[in-house]
C-alpha cells in the first residue's frame, strides 16, 4: 500500500493529528544507501519525523531535519516539503548494532552526546533554525522537547518501526507509522494530555492491527472520536531532485580558473549525491561547453 500522509482536526478540543506512513519510502532509502539494519531504521525514523515536520508547514517551503552525533552513526541528514517530497541519508549507513529494547537502545548507534536541529525555510530567503540538545537519544521524545524548547508548544510525537514476517524471512522495515498531535492555540489542555497518554498506551498495537488498512483507517483507529474531521492526505515518497544540469550550474559557479584546472587535471569532472547515490560524470567536451558560455557571458 502506498504511502501516505493524512491530516485531522478533532474540532470539539482544536487538536491536530498527523499521522504518516512511510514503509516503502523507508525501504527505497536502505536500498539507495545499501543500509545496515540501525542505520536503515533510524533512517526511517528520520525521514516519517520529517513528513510530519513538513506537514505544518503553511506553505511548500522546505524543511530540514538534522540529527549530529559522536556515535558510529555521526548523524542523520532529512530534506523533505509539504507535498510529501521526502529524500535523506545517514553519514554512516553501515551500522547494524543496537542494545536492547528500552532507554538505551539507540545508544549503540547515537553514542553519548549530540543535537537536533531544524531549518525551516520561510520564503524570501529567510530561514529559521533552532536546536536541541539529545538527552533522551530517542528521536520522537528529543523531538518532544525540541517543540517545547524551540516553539513553546505542547506536542506529542510518536515513530514505530516493525519487522514483518513472511514465509521464513523478516522484513525489518515492514510497517514504518509516526504520529504527531498538537493543541492548536485555544486547544483544550486537559483533552490533549487524555489523548497523548492513551495513544502513549495503544498506539503500536494499534499500528500492528490496523496498519495494513491505509493511513487514513490507522488514524481513526487510533482517533475514534466523532469530532474528527480530515484536513488533508497526500502520498509520500523518497524523490530526489538532483540532476547533471545541476551539477554543471555547480561547476558553472565555480568560475573559469576552477574549470580549466579540472579539464587539464583530470579531464572531466564527477559527483555523487548524498541523497539518492547518483553518480554523475561530466565530459571534458562538456566543460569546454561550460567554459564557452562563461566567455560568451563575459563578452
Amino acid at each position: 500500500m502506498a504511502d501516505e500522509l493524512v491530516s485531522g482536526l478533532l474540532k470539539e478540543t482544536d487538536l491536530r493529528v498527523v499521522l504518516v506512513t512511510a514503509s516503502e519510502l523507508s525501504r527505497r532509502a536502505r536500498e539507495l544507501h545499501r543500509s545496515a539494519s540501525a542505520s536503515a531504521s533510524l533512517m526511517a525514523q528520520a525521514l516519517t519525523a520529517g513528513a510530519l515536520l513538513a506537514s505544518l508547514q503553511k506553505s511548500d517551503a522546505r524543511i530540514n531535519l538534522q540529527v549530529e552525533c559522536d556515535g558510529p552513526l555521526r548523524g542523520l541528514f532529512v530534506d523533505g516539503d509539504k507535498s510529501g517530497v521526502l529524500r535523506g541519508y545517514a553519514k554512516n549507513p553501515l551500522v547494524a548494532h543496537a542494545g536492547n529494547e528500552g532507554e538505551y537502545h539507540w545508544r549503540p548507534a547515537l553514542g553519548n552526546k549530540g543535537f537536533l536541529s531544524v531549518l525551516r525555510d520561510l520564503g524570501g530567503g529567510e530561514y529559521y533554525r533552532s536546536a536541541v540538545e539529545l538527552e533522551c537519544f530517542d528521536l520522537s521524545k528529543d523531538l518532544e522537547r525540541y517543540f517545547t524548547i524551540s516553539d513553546q508548544l505542547p506536542t506529542r510525537v510518536y515513530l514505530t518501526v516493525l519487522p514483518a514476517h513472511s514465509e521464513g524471512t523478516t522484513e525489518r522495515l515492514g510497517t514504518v507509522v509516526g504520529m504527531l498531535v498538537q493543541p492548536l492555540p485555544d486547544g483544550d489542555q486537559e483533552a490533549f494530555r487524555a489523548l497523548s497518554d492513551r495513544l502513549a498506551r495503544e498506539f503500536e498495537s494499534t499500528v500492528k492491527a490496523q496498519a495494513g488498512q491505509g493511513a487514513a483507517a490507522l488514524l481513526k483507529a487510533l482517533v475514534p472520536q466523532a469530532d474528527l474531521e480530515v484536513m488533508s492526505r497526500y502520498p509520500v515518497s523518497f524523490t530526489c531532485s538532483c540532476s547533471k544540469e545541476r551539477v554543471k550550474r555547480a561547476l558553472l559557479s565555480m568560475g573559469r580558473a576552477e574549470l580549466e584546472d579540472i579539464l587539464a587535471t583530470d579531464g572531466q569532472a564527477e559527483a555523487d549525491c548524498h541523497f539518492c547515490t547518483t553518480h554523475y560524470v561530466v565530459s571534458g567536451d562538456e566543460i569546454r561547453e561550460l567554459l564557452a558560455e562563461l566567455a560568451q557571458a563575459s563578452n
